[in-house]
């Protein structure tokens, strides 16, 4: 038997094909949605902690290594997961972002370079902040008058549950506060600490009720409880750590904040510290990790934050996380189960994705019954290129294999241990054709992933894009996940084959003599919240629409930067429609935007040119009404409207600064020079962009004049 060995992928990131590369991310995508469901909304999670940090950590270096490859549902631009039913729903002031992660050393230095980079600082003083990361719940408080108004949840980053009058239960939640802001939007975790976790399964047995997994599930599903008294009557406690909203500052630096938070009331972790180097980062660290077993509650790593407040501004945010903060979380775990079966699931772009379906086993605390297999050429025990993987052991169902964990996402396969395999164990198949509609499923030379050659007519391609429409990043109709979904495609009376089709639902039923509110599992209310949630999302923003639609290639990124450029979806359609041959100034126009690449631009002339997609694509706008692209109060904006191009050495900010501040101001930030172009910044080293700029008679300014023009605004 071979013994335990340090997890590994398949293959390093910079040795894989764009292929390999479509496949993995896939697959990620898949196991990452399936578990921030079960962590956040069902509060039942299936792996651990570190094994979802260490599938999405993946998916980051993937992406960042082929961003036009970036999906429409990738897991780096979602945030929890959508709010589960039987709580009002809450929309976040300012919503709650999560964290990256660092895993090594290596990694907190990067995070250090790259916030020096981003600011353009040199190896100057630049202190942080250091506290533990508490495995518990997200929660919202805000207060009013210093008076406690709203408790919700984290929910999906935008929108969470209102738990206010169980949060009023919580012994370290004020209910009032002397001398607050007048607008103050505190944040932090509810936990349970191990002592008060192991009294209350003992009560629980003893009644005959649940027993929960773990303290953070306890947390949980505590604090979501529908009857307030319940809540009450379990032991949360609630570190303070963060703020959202304010009407006034707490302090110019983290570490200030904090401290006014605890003069406020709040308890906040005694383990935080001032750090002035990454050195003393990696150190307190080390120390916090010493003490894990000995604190008494769950932790899963320590937080660092930029301490000045001001820089913390200049920093700003992604789509889903901040700049200025980073997660250094502790080592993945592992164990030994077995492999009890191989399925083939497919995918709404056709890719065949083999899972590896597991007997349960406890790793780090969370239950582990599905892993990744990434390929076949992963399963068979070699990368593309024919190199070992594992010693080049192949996987076969009934091995005993050793599975790790490492973040959001279903956990993967690090080892095989030959000396328990079965006598007369076959190796397995790749199926070559698609599972659930029978056909063909080629693997195109250079491809890592086979894909089912059926279209339309599959129809796991078919559900797999309609559970996408609804997905919370896209339409987020409530009460049609992916179990309805599958529901309606199935039927024969009131079937749901294309997302147009949603929008007939109610008109369809009124026709049908099988109503839907006479069927099993629904009611008449049941039906009627899901006609009046559908008829709710007949509005919908462009942006929503665009990642909606499932496209290959495109992104909730990519989709709302294509709708902040083009602002109306007629505009947008009328263009792409001008992109047919791919050339001509609509083609330039659309490679010119800065983040769009050639193939995110392929992809969407396309799809959206061809007849049959197309279609069903104007099918479903003829239903809805789209908005505009929300735009940035531009008022008093000089460049508002513009289309603004950099280039050369900027000197007294970093080009990712000066482009946020860009497209703050409303400006349009292309990456090319063209008769479009209304603005042209040149900073030293300039060369053929100014050089066409001139001879178009383009406006160009230097960093100071850029500097000039927006001061003020």
């Amino acid at each position: 038997m071979s013994g335990p060995k340090a997890p590994q992928h398949s293959k390093e990131v910079s040795a894989l094909t764009r292929e390999e590369a479509e496949g993995e991310l896939a697959v990620l995508s898949q196991s990452l949605a399936k578990a921030n469901t079960d962590y956040h909304s069902a509060d039942a999670p299936e792996i651990s902690d570190a094994e979802y940090d260490r599938l999405k950590r993946r998916n980051a270096e993937i992406e960042a290594a082929f961003p036009d490859l970036i999906r429409p549902d990738s897991p780096s631009a979602q945030v929890g997961a959508a709010p589960a039913e039987g709580f009002s729903k809450i929309k976040h002031a300012q919503r709650m972002l999560s964290l990256g992660n660092a895993f090594d050393a290596e990694d907190v230095a990067e995070f250090d370079r790259s916030v020096r980079s981003y600011l353009g600082m040199g190896e100057g003083d630049l202190a942080y902040t250091a506290e533990p990361k508490i495995d518990g719940l997200s929660l919202s408080l805000r207060y009013e008058g210093g008076k406690l108004v709203q408790a919700a949840t984290r929910g999906d980053g935008q929108v969470g549950e209102n738990v206010l009058e169980n949060a009023r239960t919580i012994d370290s939640v004020p209910q009032t506060l002397q001398g607050a802001p007048e607008i103050l939007e505190v944040r932090g975790e509810v936990y349970m600490s191990h002592a008060d976790f192991e009294a209350l399964n003992q009560r629980q047995a003893e009644a005959g009720g649940k027993i929960f997994a773990n303290p953070r599930n306890a947390a949980a599903g505590s604090l979501r409880q529908l009857d307030a008294k319940i809540t009450k009557s379990r032991p949360l406690k609630f570190f303070a750590y963060a703020w959202g909203e304010l009407s006034e500052p707490l302090a110019k630096t983290q570490s200030g904040a904090i401290k006014r938070l605890e003069e406020l009331g709040f308890e906040t972790n005694p383990l935080t510290a001032l750090c002035p180097t990454v050195a003393d980062l990696i150190t307190h660290y080390q120390s916090i990790e010493a003490q894990r077993a000995t604190l008494g509650y769950d932790i899963d790593g320590v937080v660092y934050k930029v301490d000045d407040l001001a820089l913390q501004a200049r920093l700003g945010l992604r789509s889903t996380t901040p700049r200025w903060a980073i997660a250094h979380k502790f080592p993945a775990e592992l164990a030994w189960t077995r492999l009890e079966a191989i399925d083939i699931q497919v995918g709404r772009t056709g890719a065949l994705s083999p899972v590896a379906r597991l007997q349960p086993v406890t790793v780090g605390g969370v239950v582990v019954s599905n892993a990744t297999l990434h390929n076949e050429d992963y399963i068979a025990g070699r990368d593309a290129n024919g190199a070992p993987i594992r010693g080049g052991n192949d996987i076969r169902p009934g091995d005993w294999v050793q599975v790790y964990r490492a973040g959001d996402v279903i956990p993967k396969i690090a080892d095989v241990d030959l000396s328990k395999r079965p006598e007369g164990s076959e190796a397995f198949t790749f199926p070559g054709h698609c599972p659930e509609c029978g056909s063909e499923a080629p693997r195109e030379e250079g491809d890592a992933v086979r894909r089912c050659s059926g279209g339309l007519i599959c129809p796991a391609q078919a559900v797999e894009k309609l559970k996408h429409f609804v997905s919370r990043g896209a339409f987020d109709i409530e009460g049609l996940g992916a179990k309805q979904v599958e529901m309606f495609y199935a039927d024969d009376q009131l079937p749901i084959k294309e997302p147009a089709e949603i929008f007939t639902l109610e008109a369809r039923d009124a026709q049908n003599l099988s109503k839907l509110a006479n069927r099993d599992g629904w009611g008449a209310k049941s039906a009627t919240n899901l006609f009046a949630a559908i008829q709710d999302k007949r509005t919908i923003a462009f942006g929503r629409l665009l990642f909606g639609l499932g496209l290959r290639h495109v992104g909730e990124n990519s989709a709302n930067l294509l709708a902040r450029h083009y602002g109306t979806w007629q505009a947008f359609i009328t263009a792409i429609d001008g992109c047919a041959g791919f050339e001509g100034p609509d083609w330039e126009d659309l490679l010119a935007i800065d983040g769009i690449g050639t193939v995110v631009a392929q992809s969407l002339v396309t799809s959206l040119t061809q007849p049959a997609e197309r279609a069903s694509i104007d099918r479903l706008v003829a239903h809805l009404t789209v908005e505009a692209a929300e735009a940035p109060d531009t008022s008093s904006s000089p460049v508002a409207g513009k289309t603004v191009v950099f280039t050369g050495s900027l000197e007294k900010m970093t080009r990712a600064e000066a482009k946020a501040r860009a497209e703050a101001l409303g400006a349009k930030v292309s990456g090319s020079v063209s008769a479009k172009t209304d603005l042209l910044v040149a900073g030293p080293g300039a060369g053929s962009k100014a050089k066409k700029a001139a001879e178009l008679g383009i406006e160009t300014l230097d960093e100071d004049g850029w500097l000039s023009l927006i001061a003020g605004t």
